[in-house]
């Protein structure tokens, strides 16, 4: 009996050993599983802020794409703007209480008006520093140095980005008549 008692507290043990051996398993492999499923969803997370991210990008072109979808024709009308205003501006002052002439100031007014609300804007320009990213230079003349003088044809841009530059004439720097207190440049 003493040897029943052997094998029996031996099996005991040899179980309980089996036992622990089989939680520790288990123990082992549900904290394999959690990893495992922490990296899933941390892929999942990743995966569905690249695909947020890419519907905000597509979103943003397609406004993008119908923003400027009709800067083309807007720029081939540009011409078309300028000749009024140049019409506009030469017109002698005898004629300019016709009604034909109210009828073209309308037509201009209109014009500008629809450019405008696409999101045609002017570039500002005379009296301002030159910036070469929205005004193009055609002569040097005198005046302040690096200042625009003169516009020479107007630039605009659509929602914010140069559509046209400004054809400008920009001061070099030297004195003009009546001007006092400035030095000539050597």
């Amino acid at each position: 009996m003493a040897e029943n008692n052997k094998t029996t507290s031996g099996n005991e043990v040899t179980e309980t050993a089996t036992g622990e051996d089989s939680i520790e398993s288990l123990k082992r492999n549900l904290e394999e599983e959690r990893e495992k499923a922490n990296k899933y969803l941390g892929n999942w997370q990743r995966s569905e802020a690249d695909f947020s991210n890419y519907k905000k990008r597509a979103e943003q072109e397609k406004n993008d794409f119908t923003a400027f979808a009709n800067s083309a024709l807007i720029l081939n009308l540009l011409p078309v703007l300028d000749d009024l205003e140049r019409a506009l501006s030469s017109l002698p002052p005898k004629l300019a209480d016709q009604t034909w002439v109210h009828g073209i100031k309308l037509i201009h007014r209109k014009l500008k008006a629809v450019l405008e609300s696409h999101g045609l804007t002017e570039v500002e320009a005379v009296g301002k520093p030159f910036d070469p990213n929205f005004h193009e230079a055609i002569a040097h003349v005198e005046g302040n140095d690096g200042m625009v003088i003169n516009e020479v044809q107007k630039g605009y841009k659509l929602k914010n980005k140069l559509l046209r530059p400004t054809l400008v004439t920009v001061g070099n720097g030297t004195k003009t008549e009546g001007k006092t207190g400035e030095e000539q440049p050597e």
